[in-house]
């Protein structure tokens, strides 16, 4: 299938590479660039299919950034009277039809697209108007809670629209977001509500206590490697915070309340100490103790960090 992986069978080897076993599109050549060691006829080889210069559905056995039916966050490297180009990892560009670009693509910006084949030319190729091949709604294709793949494209007044599975429209709202991102990055999320008008609210995580079980595990890790002190409090910048911990910094307080109610730290004024003298084994200790009545909570002195 053009614009995919298949596993193909070698049936005939020349000087200049491959021959596969294309079925219905016949016999497909992998140029021998791409010929791994030791292939012989018989075997097979999963390649990506896609047209050369000459029109000629050629093989490969590097792997683009995106597929066909796939959304993909790529650099434009040039543009001429046809459209514009994108790095999409092969050695053949991508191209964007003028038609297909919203707004005119730049030389070295990039941009957010859908690969698709072009019903007259059968080529590869994409579009930045993702409205015309993603759903705005839900109908029936989540479920609450369900695992998915999530691409950041735009920012908005209420946190992020992404896309899920590379098929829907999502919101990321912005007190969902566990740690700053980025356009174009690609993560893993949930689906958090499907609201009545069939849009689509993601969440970063579904589980807070366990994320924030997690997140304390992974500060006590750093204390560790770091002579048992990080130089953060609450003062701290975002920015400083996710260069060494990489999380938003409303988890890192939240997080670091928690581990300083167990007396696993101590704050200063400078940072936060490790208590090396509280035995502790690893994750097991940042687990909440099981207690029949809750236990009074210990505040922060108002001298080290501002606040209680």
């Amino acid at each position: 299938m053009i614009g995919h992986i298949n596993t193909l069978t070698i049936v005939k080897e020349v000087d200049f590479g491959l021959y596969l076993d294309g079925g219905k599109l016949g016999e497909i050549l992998l140029p021998i660039r791409y010929v791994p060691q030791g292939c012989k006829i018989g075997d097979s080889l999963d390649v990506f299919l896609y047209h050369d210069s000459e029109d000629r559905v050629i093989a490969t056995t590097d792997t683009p950034y995106a597929m066909v039916g796939e959304c993909a966050y790529l650099k434009c490297i040039a543009t001429n009277k046809a459209g514009a180009f994108l790095n999409w990892g092969l050695m053949k560009d991508l191209l964007v039809p003028f038609n297909q670009q919203k707004p005119p693509m730049e030389e070295g910006k990039s941009y957010i697209v859908y690969l698709y084949i072009d019903d007259q030319s059968g080529r590869i190729a994409a579009s930045a108007k993702l409205d015309r091949f993603l759903f705005q709604d839900s109908d029936e294709d989540f479920k609450i809670g369900e695992k998915v793949s999530l691409l950041n494209a735009n920012k908005t007044d209420l946190g992020h629209k992404v896309i899920i599975n590379h098929t829907h429209w999502g919101l990321l709202h912005e007190q969902r977001l566990s740690r700053p991102i980025r356009r174009g990055e690609r993560f893993t999320g949930y689906i958090k509500n499907i609201r009545d008008d069939g849009k689509i609210d993601v969440a970063m995580h579904l589980n807070t206590r366990k994320k924030l079980d997690d997140t304390a595990e992974t500060i006590l890790e750093e204390l560790r490697q770091n002579s048992n002190f990080l130089p953060l409090t609450d003062k701290s910048s975002p920015e400083d915070i996710f260069s060494y911990l990489s999380i938003s910094k409303g988890l890192f307080k939240k997080s670091i309340g928690t581990l300083y109610k167990k007396k696993f730290i101590r704050l200063e004024s400078d940072g936060i100490y490790l208590n090396t003298d509280i035995p502790m084994h690893k994750k097991q200790e940042t687990q909440p103790a099981k207690h029949s009545k809750k236990a009074s909570p210990r505040s922060i002195p108002k001298d080290v960090w501002g606040k209680k």
